[in-house]
């Protein structure tokens, strides 16, 4: 039943219940299948009791279909949306520290400028930028960097939301205070 496509990188979108031991239950699933997570972050949604991850995993459409289908049994899984085909935002944090020699630290701010990163930390042998972009402004930018000496990159992994009124957010509400009158143990008072 395979399509004949080839194996290529998929954003998967899954929201799912804010407790513990989902993470370890979704990741799971894919280690299972013989799949590496080439990067996952999670975070709270406007709700506090459902929870966001974004999963980067490679693998043909049938795999990643099957892997879809499988995470929609998981019982704390609410909703999965694999992004890849459809219109999105993506964009990953990366923090670089820098060799900051003199004949080089010129050089290394002008490089910055360009790919609009920040120096969020200097020392007197470095400098660690704040950037952030695609993987390939990412990548594009730690090449440049790299004949200066890179000294440690960190990476978040990605993030992605779909464009348009595709997934519209829930207006947090504010907890509903009920009146004084509405109140069955309060007898007597008027509003």
């Amino acid at each position: 039943m395979q399509n004949g496509s080839g194996p290529r990188k998929h954003t998967i979108v899954v929201l799912v219940e804010n407790k513990f031991g989902v993470l370890s239950r979704v990741a799971g699933l894919f280690s299972a299948r013989g799949y590496n997570i080439e990067s996952l972050s999670v975070g709270e949604t406007l709700d506090p009791s459902v929870s966001r991850m974004t999963i980067v995993v490679t693998g043909d459409e049938f795999v990643i279909e099957q892997v879809t289908k499988q995470l929609h049994k998981l019982i704390d899984v609410i909703k999965v949306s694999d992004l890849t085909d459809d219109d999105h935002v993506e964009r990953e944090l990366m923090l670089i520290r820098v060799n900051a020699e003199p004949q080089h630290r010129e050089e290394i701010l002008r490089t910055a400028d360009i790919f609009r990163a920040k120096v969020v930390d200097v020392t007197p042998v470095s400098f660690t930028l704040e950037a952030t972009g695609d993987e390939p402004k990412l990548e594009a930018l730690v090449e440049l960097l790299r004949p200066m000496g890179i000294q440690e990159p960190v990476r978040t992994g990605k993030v992605a939301i779909a464009r348009g009124p595709k997934t519209r957010a829930r207006k947090a509400e504010a907890p509903k205070r009920a009146r004084v009158s509405e109140d069955p143990k309060v007898i007597g008072f008027a509003d």
